[in-house]
């Protein structure tokens, strides 16, 4: 396939900027998102590509930012939420949530639902970077998403990727027959900067030494560009989670009834949708 809008989020860095050069150099139309001003321009300048700045900490930036893409391209044949990344300390953002939950489901989940019209009349696939890690959220307490007892910042993040496949999930069972594919994936352990504001064990593994010993960013984006670069009925399955463009393994509350479509509900009050 070529010749597609593509908007990607999280594409001034790491695997965003690398899945965004290698779908530009297939004949994709990108739209770069990005937080960070001089890193977004950058990429969009080196790929003659237009950009959106937004800061998912902010949920009204969000809201802006879809309004601004509702308007600007009318069609979108993929969104890929890539945007996110590992915390420190516990934060509230002004909009009453923990920074990880707002910034790795909550904004995506609010993107999408914003642009949700546009994505079923292109008939797009909507691909959601996860992880392995969701694998260690233990369980999901739909009554303290904000994580207001135990917190840490491992923790956060693994039930923020646990949240990404049962949207995933949701996604798929309320607009696949709508037309809409939806997909998540996990890149790998790889050399960017997500971590930057997590201290500990976390930020060894992800710079200095160890870190000869990821995955580059460009081979973490690679799932994400077969995704993005493919049909969804011929090449991969809508619902489902990919890991090196195979159907992987997913913990069990993945798939236990109603779990997904609570988080659903939840979300939609959590970002004002009703």
């Amino acid at each position: 396939m070529s010749d597609q809008v593509v908007v990607i989020t999280g594409a001034s860095d790491g695997i965003g900027a690398a899945a965004a050069r290698r779908l530009r150099a297939q004949g994709e139309h990108v739209i770069i998102v990005g937080r960070s001003p001089d890193k977004t321009k950058q990429i969009a300048r080196e790929l003659d590509s237009p950009f959106y700045l937004a800061d998912f900490a902010d949920l009204d930036q969000v809201r802006s930012l879809a309004e601004r893409l509702r308007s600007d391209a009318p069609r979108i044949d993929v969104l890929a939420n890539n945007a996110g990344g590992m915390m420190g300390r516990r934060f509230i953002t002004v909009d009453g949530n923990e920074l990880t939950l707002q910034v790795n489901h909550l904004a995506p989940f609010l993107l999408t639902n914003l642009l949700l019209e546009t994505l079923i009349e292109s008939r797009a696939s909507v691909i959601t970077t996860s992880s392995v890690y969701h694998r260690r959220a233990g369980t999901l307490d739909l009554n303290d998403l904000n994580l207001e007892n135990g917190y840490s910042a491992a923790h956060a993040y693994a039930k923020a990727k646990l949240m990404n496949l049962l949207f995933t999930r949701e996604l798929h069972e309320r607009f696949h027959s709508s037309g809409l594919s939806a997909a998540a994936f996990h890149p790998g352990i790889v050399r960017t900067s997500f971590t930057k504001e997590f201290g500990g064990s976390a930020r060894f593994l992800y710079s200095g030494l160890a870190s000869r010993f990821l995955r580059s960013p460009e081979k973490g984006a690679a799932t994400l560009v077969w995704l993005a670069g493919t049909e969804a009925h011929d090449n991969w399955t809508s619902g489902e989670y990919y890991k090196d463009r195979k159907i992987a393994h997913t913990s069990r509350q993945v798939r236990m009834p109603g779990l997904a479509h609570s988080l659903w509900d939840l979300s939609t009050s959590l970002t004002t949708l009703a």
